[in-house]
């Protein structure tokens, strides 16, 4: 079972993230590598050229024991021909949330990164915790939510819908119905960004 989870983004020229995908792939499926690939995306809407990688781990030391892999790499994710950016995010799941099932979510994923104010997370997790089954037609879509352990306070959620039309249908019926978005979490934010991603070909969450 997953306790930690980790994202790591490889930032490229847009023509050069199948070739990113190929040597992350590579690396990752190494025998001396740590944890399980859970998805892989290609960034569509937002910041584009960006290769998303959501691994998860069991344990905090095999987490710090592969990013030290990563880190003390001459070619981390082997790609290292194509890559002008790396960053690798360590979080931890929102407790109540069932750990990642890697399986079809629909092809089109949505990553919401809330940056909170300073201790603003305990009331964020009370709210998305009442929240949840309430908006169970919305929050089946959920992938996970988690929160980071390193880096400013911030939450990143990621969602799997058939059709940005899906998604839109969903979040207007929940608003109107005043099930969405959980109660108290919009107040603790101090910024918002959302990317929508596709899966890559062998990603097992597609």
């Amino acid at each position: 079972m997953h306790t930690i989870y980790e994202l790591t983004t490889l930032s490229c020229p847009l023509l050069s993230l199948s070739k990113a995908w190929d040597g992350a792939r590579a690396f990752i499926g190494e025998d001396d590598a740590a944890g399980e690939l859970l998805g892989s995306w290609r960034t569509e809407i937002g910041q584009l050229g960006r290769l998303l990688l959501l691994r998860g781990f069991e344990t905090a030391e095999e987490l710090a024991a592969e990013r030290r892999r990563a880190l003390l790499s001459v070619d981390p994710f082997h790609a290292g021909g194509v890559v002008t950016a790396l960053s690798m995010e360590s979080y931890a799941p929102f407790p109540f949330l069932p750990p990642v099932q890697p399986r079809p979510m629909g092809g089109i994923y949505e990553f919401r990164t809330y940056h909170l104010k300073p201790g603003g997370l305990p009331p964020t997790l009370a709210g998305w915790k009442k929240a949840i089954k309430p908006a169970r037609e919305y929050t089946s879509h959920l992938v996970i939510n988690m929160y980071s352990l390193d880096g400013p306070p911030r939450i990143t959620h990621i969602w799997g819908f058939e059709s940005l039309e899906q998604r839109a249908a969903l979040r207007a019926k929940f608003y109107a119905a005043g099930l969405w978005p959980p109660q108290g979490g919009p107040e603790q934010i101090a910024e918002a960004t959302s990317t929508i991603a596709l899966p890559e070909d062998s990603s097992p969450l597609r």
